[in-house]
């Protein structure tokens, strides 16, 4: 018996809708990264690549679960002296809805260049409204 290695000129890749709206944030981003990575495919293989294209929409209407929303806070570092910042998951929403999303996604994925190619995959929008129609997008429900 041979094992089955998919290669990455063979994937076949799709195009998927989720709509955020109503949908905790965790859950969401779990279920975005296994598409993503293509942990959801019969063929999926480890050291490829065999993950769809994911757009998020309504990304401005996820919710949190418990006092998240209050307590949760995002850090960052310039490298320089004092450079680090904190900001609330309060202020991130009203001014970068899509980040949020983002960074959950992000942090579910592999940590090396693989998963900086499945991370290239996801795009993500504040509002209904995605520029990716032509690609004939397949809704995903979650």
């Amino acid at each position: 018996m041979k094992s089955f290695l998919a290669k990455t000129n063979e994937v076949d890749r799709q195009w998927r809708v989720i709509d955020a709206e109503g949908q905790v944030l965790g859950r969401l981003a779990v279920k975005v990264a296994m598409a993503l990575m293509g942990k959801d495919k019969p063929i999926y293989t480890p050291h490829v690549d065999t993950g769809d294209f994911v757009v998020i929409v309504n990304a401005d209407k996820i919710r949190t679960t418990g006092d998240k929303a209050g307590q949760k806070s995002y850090q960052t570092y310039s490298q320089y002296p004092s450079g680090q910042k904190t900001i609330s998951f309060a202020k991130m929403m009203e001014r970068h809805p899509d980040r949020v999303v983002k960074l959950a996604v992000r942090r579910m994925l592999p940590k090396n260049t693989l998963g900086n190619d499945m991370f290239r995959k996801l795009k993500v929008y504040a509002g209904p409204d995605h520029p990716h129609t032509a690609q004939q997008p397949v809704t995903m429900t979650l």
